[in-house]
């Protein structure tokens, strides 16, 4: 308990899923959490959990691919909380359509989340970390960043967004490092969420009989909590001599 007390942290995508799971032990682990997301409802039932649970959070909508709506929520975290240490660019959407298959509207819309999204976060957020003279971005990517095959299930623009997002964390740990600003990235592999639960699969360990040739670590495919922790310790000081690094969360699955 602890590793984050009296930093404040804001997250994208958090009604749910990876997000979700860091929004949750961030608030554990002594953050004051701002949980965004575009669906407003359903974070906001479960930021009423948090705070519920005695973690000290707030909810507000977020489309990550709008300027406007970044800047609204910079605004608003910095009237209720005065500052941001940690920024967790988690939020991200899959259309499963390769080359051939998608259309321009397809990939223009998996872009303008999963990597203009990104982009966009770190430029609200930035000139305000270097007010404080510190702050610790993490991005979220995937093992799609770095491998072929089915790892981006079959999503064209998935993968190039989130190749795009690997290569802006080194950009901006490289020129943002005099700033004490780190930039990390996580790259989930097969992980159990909600999304892949509606798609039909029931449980990690169905999900993990489908990756047991790819990924030799049992169950062969991760929970949510498995990025969090990921995230917790990139937003940490405990990795206060980390950046520019590609963290995978993956099973083993790129060792192959």
């Amino acid at each position: 308990m602890g590793r984050l007390t009296g930093k404040v942290a804001i997250i994208t995508g958090a009604a749910s899923g990876m997000g979700l799971a860091g929004a949750q032990l961030f608030a554990k682990e002594g953050a004051k959490v701002v949980a965004t997301d575009v669906v407003e409802e359903a974070l906001q039932a479960k930021v009423s959990e948090i705070v519920e649970n005695g973690g000290d959070a707030i909810a507000l909508k977020l489309d990550v691919s709008s300027p406007e709506s970044w800047n609204a929520v910079v605004e608003a975290t910095i009237a209720k909380y005065g500052k941001i240490d940690i920024l967790v660019n988690n939020a991200g959407i899959h259309i499963a359509k390769g080359i051939l298959e998608a259309e321009l509207a397809d990939w223009d819309k998996v872009m303008s989340i999963n990597s203009s999204g990104v982009w966009l976060g770190m430029k609200a957020v930035i000139p305000h970390m270097q007010k404080n003279g510190r702050g610790s971005i993490v991005n979220t990517s995937s093992i799609a960043a770095i491998i072929g095959g089915i790892a981006d299930a079959q999503g064209a623009a998935y993968s190039a967004s989130k190749g795009s997002v690997r290569s802006l964390t080194k950009h901006a740990a490289q020129w943002f490092a005099k700033d004490n600003i780190r930039v990390n990235s996580v790259h989930p592999g097969a992980v159990f969420t909600g999304m892949v639960e509606k798609a039909g699969i029931k449980s990690q360990v169905e999900m993990g009989e489908h990756y047991k040739s790819l990924a030799p670590l049992p169950p062969h495919a991760g929970e949510s909590l498995d990025i969090a922790y990921a995230y917790l310790y990139l937003a940490s000081d405990e990795s206060k001599f980390v950046t520019g690094v590609e963290l995978p969360v993956d099973g083993g699955w790129i060792s192959n």
